[in-house]
C-alpha cells in the first residue's frame, strides 16, 4: 500500500468563504500515483469544514444562509474566554471537518457535479489542510 500526504495553508481573504479545492486534491493524487485507494482531505483547525457538493453561486448562499440559522453570529460561552468565534466552531460541527473521496482507476471518483471545498468559518489567518492519498 502506498501513503502519499501533502499539507496546504490556506488563507482566505475574507471572514468565511468556501475554497473550491477539486484540482488540489487532483494534483495530490498524481502525485501519489494511486490507481485504488481513497484520498481523505482534512481542515486542520476547528474553526473550518470540508465537504462535497455542487459548485453553484445559489446553493453556495444557501449553504451559507443555513449555517447562519444554525449558528448565528451570538454570545456564547465561548467568548468568555476572550474569543469570538463561538459560531465557528459550531459550524465545523455541522459540515465536518474532513471527507474521503475514492480513487478508482487513478482518478477521484466523484459524481458529475460534485467538488471538494474548504470551508472558513473565521478566516483571515493561515490555516493548514491536509490531503492524504491512501492505497495501491
Amino acid at each position: 500500500m502506498k501513503s502519499h500526504t501533502r499539507y496546504f495553508t490556506m488563507h482566505t481573504r475574507s471572514h468565511r468563504e468556501l475554497v473550491r479545492i477539486t484540482e488540489d486534491a487532483r494534483a495530490v493524487l498524481r502525485e501519489a500515483s494511486v490507481q485504488e485507494g481513497m484520498l481523505l482531505v482534512s481542515a486542520m483547525h476547528i474553526t473550518a469544514g470540508v465537504f462535497i457538493n455542487d459548485d453553484e453561486p445559489g446553493l453556495h448562499q444557501d449553504i451559507w444562509d443555513w449555517l447562519d440559522k444554525l449558528a448565528p453570529a451570538a454570545d456564547y460561552r465561548h467568548h468568555r474566554t476572550g474569543e469570538d468565534n463561538g459560531d465557528a466552531h459550531l459550524r465545523n460541527l455541522v459540515i465536518g471537518h474532513q471527507v474521503i473521496v475514492p480513487v478508482t482507476k487513478g482518478a477521484l471518483d466523484l459524481g458529475p457535479w460534485q467538488q471538494v471545498f474548504y470551508a472558513e468559518f473565521d478566516g483571515q489567518r493561515d490555516k493548514r489542510l491536509l490531503m492524504k492519498v491512501m492505497g495501491e
